[in-house]
């Protein structure tokens, strides 16, 4: 009994915080809820906001770029945070500095990075350098396509910011790991190559299963950053920004609601390959 009055704080705030919430979304996608409601009562649709989305074609434009843009993160992150990593789990002169500058992006307002990277890719005073960002912007967009620039800006801020904190965290694994079975692999095997992908890797999994999925949240949360590097325009459709864009702009909440939710099948199916691959089922006896 004591167990569960303990647990009850932690239960509450569960249940406030994230499963009313979400129950509430769930709620108004299935409703015609809006900017045309407000004075009234919304009506049950059952399905229909679903159905408008999924005959949309720019929600299938939207899908793919948003699946582009967490793969091309989370891989872009996880190469660099496996290498930071490495990097700082070797002892030597200076590397206390060394990791305080990776960790700064992270740990630094995203509010007030997310500004100075804006100004950086899109100037606002007339300068030589201002000239040149623009002929980048149009050389990217010309060959491209229009709204590659502002996509690649958000990858780039986005693996920089990201890519700290996956260092930070798969360091803290490498650090968890024995560093006894290190000796042994240097005594099995011929070159640092074999050492890391037959030894490091297989003992990182776990860690690499936890980042990856970390990865996934951040780059679904990260609306604000989206929003302001593009200045608040949906040049390129994630679902997302263009779930902000109907329900907030427009004011069509049913539908911006029923845009946010299609993204939870995709989170929970990349949480159940990740947790398969973190914790595989024992294989059966012959």
């Amino acid at each position: 009994m004591w167990a569960y009055v303990l647990m009850a704080p932690a239960l509450a705030l569960v249940l406030g915080g994230l499963a009313y919430p979400l129950a509430w979304e769930v709620w108004v996608s299935l409703t015609d809820f809006g900017s045309s409601t407000v004075a009234g009562r919304p009506e049950f649709v059952g399905l229909a906001n679903y159905q408008r989305m999924v005959e949309s074609s720019e929600f299938w434009r939207g899908m793919l770029t948003t699946v582009l843009y967490f793969a091309a993160t989370t891989v872009a992150k996880l190469a660099l945070g496996i290498a930071m990593a490495l990097a700082l789990a070797v002892p030597y002169r200076g590397r206390a500095f060394v990791f305080l500058a990776i960790f700064l992006p992270w740990a630094y307002p995203g509010g007030v990075t997310v500004i100075g990277w804006y100004w950086m890719l899109n100037p606002p005073l007339t300068t030589s350098y201002s000239i040149v960002a623009g002929n980048l912007k149009q050389i990217v967009d010309g060959y491209v396509g229009s709204g590659a620039y502002a996509f690649l800006s958000v990858v780039l801020f986005n693996i920089w910011r990201g890519g700290s904190f996956t260092a930070v965290f798969l360091l803290a694994g490498l650090n968890a790991i024995p560093s006894e079975l290190f000796e042994y692999a240097r005594l099995e095997t011929r070159s640092a190559w074999q050492r890391f992908w037959l030894v490091t890797l297989p003992l990182l999994r776990p860690y690499v299963a936890l980042a990856v999925f970390l990865s996934f949240t951040m780059a679904f949360a990260d609306l604000a950053n989206v929003w302001m590097l593009t200045g608040g325009r949906v040049i390129f459709p994630l679902v997302g920004t263009y779930a902000y864009w109907l329900a907030i702009k427009a004011g069509r909440l049913a539908e911006g609601a029923a845009y946010s939710l299609s993204l939870v099948p995709l989170l929970a199916l990349a949480l159940w390959v990740l947790f398969r691959w973190f914790d595989p089922a024992e294989k059966q006896r012959a």
